[in-house]
């Protein structure tokens, strides 16, 4: 499944820190932040539960660039 999320975030730089957090996310199978669209597309591993899934992508994004926002 793959889901496209509004994110919030100040530059390309921690656009990628985002992407590489993501994709470094338990469930997730690919993750590409468009910084200029500001949106995050997400595609899940399957039987991923994309709620919770989602919420430890943003813990994880958080932890690189703690003042990104991704809205869910």
């Amino acid at each position: 499944m793959k889901k496209t999320y509004k994110i919030d975030v100040d530059c390309a730089n921690c656009a990628n820190k985002m992407e590489e957090a993501a994709n470094n996310t338990a469930g997730v199978a690919n993750a590409v932040v468009n910084f200029m669209a500001l949106k995050m597309s997400v595609e899940f591993e399957e039987g991923a539960d994309t709620k919770s899934v989602m919420e430890e992508v943003l813990k994880n994004c958080k932890k690189v660039e703690d003042d990104c926002e991704i809205f869910l």
